[in-house]
């Protein structure tokens, strides 16, 4: 009996390591694969409510079949362009008529008002992928027949091959950066051949079988994917795979170290006694996640349940793949470092710990209110200056980090038309009301131009086309695009539009989508951030068991959160040239950087519970410290590691998450979980624990004797 008993308990690690290889080897190609089913239409992840979606609708019936203009721009170096350089360009673009990809008959040449320049509207047809590139090239081919000109090509097709140049490296180039960093790291810390593939492999399946499922959800319109979406899973995944995986090895080579050969016994202990802390820090990040759908703001929604789902498969991964090669490898796993047997004392597992640690918590033993008091005037300091980081949206001059010749096109377009050239103001309104809507639009502040859409398919002199009794009035304006005076244009264009009587006027278009996105999300983060936080404190009342240690975990992150936003408005504007943030930046930071952070408070606090049982409060915090202190460390600048590795690829959105997760998770990890926090509960003493029976006075216990407070 005890000889099957043996038997099945070398089973079923055998069996669950080839199982994890059968979906490596199955879905692990799925990680490469979710550019199949993403899309980086930003109009697809527009407010479900807003009034700039309801337009996006409507357009559709005005276009005769669904294109992309691509706005090809001439211009005369040191010169103006002549008539005869106008027509070149007509018939330039002109022959590009019936060419593959081309969706229709290309615009005339207009010439801008300075003399200094023409443009011509080319429509390309829709979802040509990964054609797009060799059919504006194509364009850019025939633009360049106009003599003693330069063409660039402005608009939204341009400004989609751009979008998908930036994400062409997210499969291979983003994973094998967050990877590498990750692998650097683990071997130069744990100095562990092994463990680092071992972990490093557990994350890659959990990687795979995350994206299949992602990719079976998206394939059937479940889930939206894009390509920032994409990204951030992929280092959401190894980034908490690791992170647990760290916090689970790290117990079993403390139990090993106890145990002595039983390494079965060993790495059921180290499941058992750390799968608390690992499911609960998982629950945050994924409810967190969740709270996301809240939110009116499609592209927060999208995020949402793609990153939960992510987060399951790392915690799935980390409880079964890792116990199971620990239990195979054994103290293999951890050469040439192997762990020895335990010993008493400071140095042994349960009271012992690497000495950086132990003089922090001499320290905190020494003045808790002290070092709590000085760490949170800095982290106040700092976040004095969160109100100085705009998320009024990123300028189309700062989409890419990088020279993106769309921008530069777009750029060279502003300066010789109005500058809401290529992204018209898109007005619907009741077909009996277009001449008094036209000239309510044409009477406003900051609108260089309006004319309705005629029955020839474009806006200018003509027969209105109506559609179900509707119409279509396209408005250039004359400030940029993205600029705060054109948002400020369709504010007023929708205040006077909408109190003409019976026109039933909608006002749409690029600026309008980005005031909608800006103002949608203010509102999603008004709703959103009290429900994490709501979450958060739920996860960890039922973990500790008390109410005053959740509350005080929760601010000391939060706090954590606006300096890291102050230090970021500092270094976006001065070091890194950024004027403004993505309107998704803040609340995607908050739910990262509250939930990842509360993740190493849970993994700190769920071991000093468990030591305060048996040592008091006191005693415990400053075991707990000293025992979890370089796991925790090391797991916080592998998650910063593999957040920093967004910034690869060169968009603003993705540099500034990287950024403030990245720092954020310092922070948290170096300052606020390692001082801040022993600190405050070692002053406040056992009543942090209240109400339950650790908040008793007589539970706490004095330190073991022979044993330093340290």
């Amino acid at each position: 009996m005890v000889r099957a008993s043996r038997r099945v308990r070398r089973t079923i690690p055998l069996v669950l390591v080839v199982v994890w290889l059968a979906i490596g080897g199955m879905l692990g190609p799925y990680a490469g694969r979710l550019g199949e089913v993403a899309t980086n239409d930003q109009a697809a992840f527009l407010p479900r409510s807003a009034e700039s979606t309801q337009v996006l609708q409507a357009r559709k019936a005005f276009e005769r079949s669904e294109t992309v203009p691509a706005i090809v721009l001439w211009t005369a170096p040191g010169g103006r362009v002549d008539e005869a350089r106008q027509q070149a360009a007509t018939r330039a673009v002109a022959a590009l008529a019936g060419r593959p990809g081309i969706a229709g008959t290309p615009s005339p040449a207009t010439a801008s008002a300075d003399g200094a320049a023409l443009q011509a509207v080319v429509p390309l047809a829709p979802n040509l992928g990964k054609e797009l590139p060799a059919v504006l090239e194509d364009v850019r081919a025939a633009a360049r027949q106009v003599p003693g000109t330069s063409a660039q090509i402005a608009g939204p097709a341009a400004g989609q091959a751009d979008l998908a140049d930036a994400f062409s490296g997210i499969d291979g180039l983003l994973l094998g950066v967050a990877l590498g960093a990750v692998l650097l790291i683990l071997l130069l810390v744990y100095r562990s051949v092994l463990l680092p593939l071992m972990i490093i492999l557990g994350a890659v399946f959990a990687l795979g079988l995350s994206c299949a499922v992602v990719y079976w959800l998206a394939a059937r319109d479940i889930v939206r994917v894009d390509g920032q979406v994409q990204g951030i899973l992929s280092i959401l995944v190894i980034g908490a795979a690791t992170d647990y995986a760290l916090l689970l090895a790290a117990r079993f080579k403390e139990e090993l170290a106890t145990r002595g050969e039983d390494r079965t016994r060993a790495a059921w202990t180290a499941v058992r006694r750390s799968a608390g802390a690992i499911t609960a820090s998982a629950a945050t990040v994924a409810l967190g996640l969740l709270a996301l759908l809240a939110g009116d703001l499609t592209n927060n929604r999208a995020l949402g349940p793609v990153g939960a789902i992510g987060i399951l498969c790392a915690v799935l991964a980390t409880l079964t793949f890792l116990p199971a090669v620990l239990v195979l490898t054994g103290r293999a796993a951890y050469w040439p470092a192997t762990p020895g047997p335990a010993t008493p004392g400071p140095a042994g597992a349960e009271g012992g710990g690497h000495g950086v640690w132990r003089r922090a918590a001499a320290l905190i033993d020494r003045a808790p209110r002290r070092v709590w008091a000085s760490t949170a005037l800095v982290l106040l300091a700092l976040a004095a200056f969160a109100p100085g980081l705009s998320s009024r949206g990123v300028p189309l001059d700062e989409i890419f980090v990088s020279d993106a010749p769309s921008v530069a096109a777009q750029q060279t377009l502003g300066r010789h038309f109005p500058g809401g050239s290529g992204n018209p103001t898109v007005i619907i309104a009741t077909a009996d009301r277009t001449a008094q809507v036209t000239a309510v639009t044409q009477d406003t502040d900051g609108v260089a131009s309006a004319a309705p859409v005629t029955t020839t398919g474009r806006p200018g002199p003509g027969t209105p086309l109506v559609v179900d009794g509707r119409v279509r009035i396209d408005a250039t304006l004359e400030a940029a695009a993205d600029s705060d005076a054109a948002k400020d244009t369709v504010q007023r264009l929708r205040q006077r539009l909408h109190a003409v009587d019976g026109a039933d006027a909608l006002v749409g278009g690029y600026t309008a989508q980005q005031y909608d996105t800006q103002t949608t999300a203010a509102r999603d983060r008004t709703v959103i951030v009290p429900v994490v936080l709501a979450i958060i404190v739920l996860v960890l009342v039922l973990l500790l068991r008390s109410l005053l240690v959740p509350v005080l975990l929760v601010a000391t992150v939060a706090l954590n959160f606006a300096a890291t936003l102050g230090v970021s408005a500092l270094v976006f504007e001065h070091l890194l040239g950024f004027t403004g943030t993505d309107a998704s930046v803040p609340l995607y930071g908050f739910v990262f950087l509250v939930a990842l952070g509360v993740d190493y408070n849970i993994f700190l606090m769920s071991r000093v519970r468990e030591e305060s049982l048996t040592h008091g409060t006191r005693a415990g915090v400053l075991r707990g410290l000293t025992t979890t202190g370089g796991v925790i460390t090391s797991a916080g600048v592998v998650l910063a590691a593999t957040f920093a590795a967004l910034m690869v690829i060169p968009l603003a959105f993705l540099v500034q998450i990287a950024f403030i997760v990245a720092f954020g998770v310092l922070l948290d990890t170096l300052v606020v979980r390692s001082l801040l926090v022993p600190a405050l509960v070692v002053d406040i003493g056992p009543r942090a624990w209240w109400p339950s029976t650790l908040a008793r006075p007589t539970a706490d216990r004095p330190l073991p004797v022979g044993t330093p407070a340290g």
